[in-house]
Formats: C-alpha cells, sequence, structure tokens
C-alpha cells in the first residue's frame, strides 16, 4: 500500500484505568526471545515480502511493508505510527532494548527495561533515546561517506534546504559532530511521533523519488534506513525536544575487534561514488 504522510489512523486504545498506554514495538525478522511484558509487540517488518514467522505484520492497515528491503525498520515505525493508538510508542530491535536502570548486574534478559520503570521516567520527560554513540575520529558526516555513498546525503540536504531550510543548521550542525542518537530507537509521546513522522517520512519519500540507487549494493540499498538515523537529532534539536538517555543493551556479543577494524579500514580506503 502506497505511503503517505498525512495523519494517522489508529487502533482504538485500551487503557488500564487512569494509566498512560505505552506500546513498543520490536522490530524483527525472525523468532527471537521475547520479554516478558504487555508493552513490547514483536512486529516482523516486510511482511508483505517475507514468510510469516508467527508475529503481527507490518502490513495491515496503512503501510510501506513492501518497501522493506530499502526502509529497513522504518517499514515497523510507519506501521506503529498509521495504526498503533498509546499515548506513548516506542520502536527497539530484536537485539537491541533500552536498559534498566535497576539491577544492573543480573543477567541480560532480566535487565530490560519493563513497564513500571519506564513508566516513572517518562513522567518526567516526552522521549526517551539511547546514550549517545562516539566516533572520536570521524564527524557523523565522514562516517557515513566513508561506509555508504555521499549522494545520500547531498540529496537528503537539498531536499531540508527546499522543503524545510529551517532544520538546515541542526542538520549541519549534527554533520560536524563526532557522536549523535542513532540505531532508530526511542520512545515518544504520541504527539510528538506524529510530528516527528510527518516530518521523517515527508523527506525519505522525497529522497526514494529524487535518489538513484539502481547501483548500489544490497546493504547500500537499505539507504532510507540509514539516513533517517541522521535525521532525529536535527529533529530534536530544531523543536528543542528535551530527552532522557538510556544505555543500551545488545542481547548477542559485540565483536568490537572486528567492528572496529572496518571502521579504520573505511576511513583510510573510503567508498568512492
Amino acid at each position: 500500500m502506497e505511503g503517505t504522510v498525512g495523519g494517522p489512523r489508529r487502533l482504538r486504545r485500551c487503557k488500564r484505568g487512569t494509566e498512560l498506554e505505552t506500546k513498543i514495538i520490536i522490530a524483527t525478522h525472525k523468532p527471537y526471545w521475547v520479554p516478558d511484558d504487555p508493552m513490547y509487540l514483536p512486529v516482523q517488518m516486510g511482511h508483505a515480502i517475507h514468510p510469516d514467522i508467527g508475529y503481527a505484520g507490518d502490513d495491515t492497515g496503512e503501510n510501506i511493508s513492501d518497501r522493506n528491503w530499502n526502509f529497513c525498520e522504518l517499514t515497523g515505525l510507519y506501521w506503529a505510527w498509521k495504526n498503533i493508538d498509546a499515548d506513548y510508542i516506542g520502536l527497539v530491535h530484536y537485539r537491541r532494548y533500552f536498559a534498566s536502570r535497576q539491577n544492573r548486574f543480573a543477567p541480560k534478559r532480566q535487565r530490560v527495561i519493563r513497564h513500571e520503570e519506564l513508566g516513572s521516567i517518562l513522567a518526567t520527560t516526552n522521549v526517551i533515546l539511547p546514550k549517545e554513540r562516539h566516533y572520536y575520529i570521524e564527524t557523523n558526516y565522514t562516517q557515513y561517506i566513508h561506509a555508504h555513498h555521499k549522494q545520500d546525503l547531498e540529496v537528503t540536504r537539498a531536499i531540508i534546504a527546499r522543503k524545510c531550510p529551517e532544520y538546515l543548521p541542526a542538520y549541519d550542525l549534527y554533520m560536524s559532530k563526532t557522536h549523535g542518537h542513532h540505531f532508530n530507537m526511542f520512545v515518544m509521546k504520541r504527539e510528538l511521533l506524529d510530528h516527528y513522522c510527518t516530518w521523517l517520512f515527508d523527506i525519505l519519500f522525497e529522497l526514494e523519488r529524487e535518489l538513484d540507487i539502481s547501483h548500489y549494493s544490497t546493504n547500500d540499498k537499505r539507504v532510507f534506513g540509514f539516513v533517517s538515523e541522521r535525521l532525529l537529532d536535527a529533529w530534536l534539536i530544531t523543536n528543542n525536544i528535551s530527552y532522557e538517555e538510556l544505555s543500551l543493551l545488545h542481547m548477542e556479543p559485540q565483536h568490537w575487534l572486528r567492528k572496529g577494524s572496518a571502521f579504520l579500514w573505511r576511513k583510510l580506503f573510503p567508498k568512492k561514488d
């Protein structure tokens, strides 16, 4: 179904008394462990084009599920925006969660934040983000163009300059920094999610129309997911939105030596457009 950036059509909300409801979708493409907490909803990404794995799919209601090859977990975000009604909506990944500030030495699965603790944090903020990722020897801009295609960011910047130039200073500031909020993970108040997704998908759908990715590798064709990670901070800065940060909890071992080696290799031998 063709995506639009108009107002969302939401499913009916069920509340428990006066408690505000939070729903966090878990973006996944395979069966995996799921926290035993009703706040979490595993959703199969690209359900319209991939075999069913037994979870809710991102292809009901208004959706862009058939564009998952290029939009990655954003097909889940779009589906949640258009079809879930809750006071707070979030996005995490099957291998990455927000960590509890309690039970820091407990087994990993017990350290995934639960709705009781998250609710107490949301009582004092409207947005929760993972702690920033630091590149140290690369800016956000150089890290991207060494790993992907420069034109992705050039065309994105031109679209922002044309459609919403008030965001350009924050976009440029973010690109000049060596750190930022990545991973497409957050929890937001419903009204803020409406605003963010309207702005985000308006830019990404225009980028989809203007960017020629026919010669891209399979990985680089995930471009709209990659670019979206570089837009969140520009939106936060421009709209002066405060937030709380939580540590990131990786459910699988992280191969830091391999990742670090690849990072240095890309810096020394960057991708050439």
